[in-house]
């Protein structure tokens, strides 16, 4: 009996793990072009293999075990990058984050400072990139830039954007409320579908967000307009207002918004007793 049950555990277990794998995979191929076409190449392969032994394709069939068999090894030295990204995504956890969760005065005060700074920027037509750090760690894009742990102001942002600075190329890493470091080297998007038009600081401001969940907001140095890329997405030429509430809106925690939801449904319970 005993035996039984401790079986039948190991085979949950063992299935829990594999789809615990599969969602991390498919959760994260949904962010990362690469990967997204390595699924369907995939799926191309196995539809051919069907084929092939539907039909008795010889030739196709030879073809396709020879890619069977090689492709594994194959696919792990071209998509060595993303295949790492994809184990630290899963290893990753809020501890290894942001610093601490910001209260709502910190986190106005944090966002009007970036706003303040953007706005100068867009006026004088400065190029800029400010990453800021959520759940996924960016450990790996601080270590080799320049560090400077100091508290978010609009002056120290200007000044760092400021043409002819050695800090100017790269981006700003925010945590919590510092900037961590600046100077940051970040990957740029291979999707594409993005515009030909959008420069360097666009798509490496695409990149990162499709390799973590950081807020990327770009400011460009041509036209002087505002985009946020969250989640694989580029919010293109933004309104400062606009942008302001978006930041307000991303870094917002998650707590803190089912918080207020109970808070709403609650009141309106109150409300239908008081009726």
């Amino acid at each position: 009996m005993l035996s039984t049950i401790l079986n039948t555990a190991t085979k949950i277990l063992d299935i829990a793990i594999v789809w615990f794998i599969l969602y991390q995979l498919l959760k994260y191929s949904r962010s990362n072009f690469k990967l997204t076409l390595i699924f369907k190449g995939v799926i191309i392969i196995v539809l051919l293999k069907w084929l092939s032994n539907l039909l008795n394709l010889y030739t196709v069939g030879m073809l396709i075990e020879y890619i069977i068999a090689w492709g594994p090894l194959a696919l792990i030295i071209i998509f060595q990058p993303e295949i790492r990204n994809v184990l630290e995504s899963i290893g990753r956890t809020q501890l290894l984050g942001r610093h601490k969760t910001l209260t709502v005065d910190e986190r106005e005060k944090m966002v009007y400072e970036i706003i303040n700074a953007v706005e100068y920027l867009k006026k004088n037509r400065i190029g800029a990139l400010i990453v800021i750090e959520r759940d996924y760690s960016l450990a790996q894009y601080i270590e080799p830039a320049n560090k400077i742990y100091a508290d978010i102001s609009s002056e120290l942002l200007i000044s760092i954007f400021f043409p002819n600075n050695p800090l100017h190329d790269g981006g700003v890493i925010i945590q919590g409320d510092k900037i961590t470091c600046a100077g940051s080297v970040f990957p740029t998007s291979m999707n594409p579908s993005i515009s030909k038009r959008l420069g360097t600081r666009h798509r490496a401001a695409l990149g990162i967000s499709e390799t973590s969940d950081a807020i990327a907001l770009v400011v460009s140095e041509e036209t002087g307009r505002i985009s946020i890329a969250i989640q694989s997405e580029l919010n293109y030429n933004l309104s400062l207002d606009d942008a302001k509430l978006l930041l307000l809106e991303e870094l917002q925690p998650k707590k803190e918004t089912f918080y207020e939801v109970d808070q709403e449904s609650e009141s309106d319970e109150d409300e239908e007793n008081s009726k």
